[in-house]
């Protein structure tokens, strides 16, 4: 799930990479999009942190669904 959540937080910043390349976006815009995205990458992680020490099953679940296989 964290691989999930690494994978999602780098294809943001590779979007914003590109943004950046094609419309000429100013450093400002570039790191505020960043930032933001760093701290929902830090927050999904926190999250599913919490769901997998009281709810293993409910983490499963979410691993399941969001990776495609079982562990």
């Amino acid at each position: 799930m964290l691989a999930t959540i690494f994978m999602i937080g780098l294809f943001a910043l590779a979007g914003l990479f590109l943004f950046k390349l094609v419309f000429g976006v100013g450093l400002g815009l570039l790191g505020w999009l960043i930032g933001f995205a760093i701290k929902a990458l830090i927050f999904g992680a926190v999250i599913y942190l919490v769901v997998r020490i009281f709810s293993p099953e409910t983490a499963r679940r979410l691993r399941e669904k969001f990776s495609g296989s079982s562990y």
